[in-house]
């Protein structure tokens, strides 16, 4: 157990021997939806996004990322033409919140004249706010509030309300490369799986519009079903599919700048930290030895 230990101290300061290097920087591109409104269409109905994102590097291949991401999020039946007589759409703001792991397929240094790009892969978790909207003549309405799908009332005791937040497996591809001594510019592209059917207000089967009428709201029925022919009563039948979950996705440029440590900046404090590295290393090596 001991040699287990001792091991493993050394594998750590070995990894402490690359400069740790921490990045702070933007990220900027689109978000859009996967899910019963747009079921296949990657990049439609696409909308801006932004956020701030850091990134520590643990060695010249693997790195922690945080983030914080707005944007938003919509889609229309009217964009899908076998869906189009349903008419059913939405916007939706986004909020994320998230962590990841970053794995380089080469060594990555930030200043480096040989390591200075590589493509990479990252997976994480993130936690999400959304909250659909459907208009109706004109004016916006938030869907979960309205119950469109009998959420709330006496006639769908099965059915509650969605939460308008949840948690996500963010998960994708990117290509990153640096610029001179401090700056690294990215580009990427990334799922969200998340384990909600609602972020479109769409999921199970019609409610009974008169129930929705005398229990929730004219608004909520309108919204419910606002397809062209309306008048056939839909009721029971198939609206959205609750076997899948939907999805989200950011795709964009990100672009960081490295925190310089304080040791970089005083004369002969990297070579300090660098012996003080070597000689723990030795340390630890005698005792393994020993052991």
């Amino acid at each position: 157990m001991k040699r287990i230990i001792f091991s493993f101290l050394i594998v750590v300061a070995g990894l402490s021997g690359f400069s740790q290097q921490h990045e702070l920087g933007i990220m900027g591109g689109v978000s859009y939806y996967i899910g019963d409104l747009n079921p296949y269409g990657h990049f439609m109905q696409a909308k801006p996004a932004a956020g701030l994102m850091y990134r520590y590097n643990m060695n010249s291949r693997m790195a922690i990322r945080l983030h914080a991401l707005f944007g938003s999020l919509q889609a229309a039946d009217s964009v899908i033409l076998y869906n189009e007589n349903r008419n059913l759409s939405f916007r939706s703001p986004l909020m994320e919140f998230g962590a990841q792991y970053e794995l380089s397929y080469y060594k990555f240094k930030i200043g480096h004249d040989k390591d200075f790009f590589t493509p990479y892969l990252f997976v994480g978790a993130s936690f999400f706010k959304f909250n659909p909207q459907g208009n109706y003549k004109g004016d916006w309405y938030n869907l979960q509030s309205l119950g469109t799908e009998g959420q709330g009332t006496t006639a769908y005791p099965d059915r509650s309300p969605y939460n308008l937040a949840g948690f996500a497996i963010p998960f994708g591809v990117g290509f990153k490369v640096g610029i001179g001594s401090s700056t690294v510019l990215g580009i990427e592209w990334g799922m969200r799986k998340t384990f909600t059917d609602y972020i479109d207000d769409v999921s199970t089967t019609y409610a009974d519009p008169t129930v929705l009428m005398s229990q929730n709201t004219e608004v909520a029925a309108a919204l419910a079903d606002p397809s062209d022919d309306s008048e056939i009563d839909r009721t029971g039948f198939q609206r959205g599919n609750s076997a899948t979950k939907d999805w989200y996705s950011f795709a964009g440029l990100t672009l960081t700048f490295k925190i310089k440590d304080k040791s970089d900046s005083c004369p002969g404090g990297s070579k300090r930290r660098d012996s003080f590295k070597a000689k723990y290393l030795r340390i630890l090596k005698n005792e393994s030895s020993i052991l």
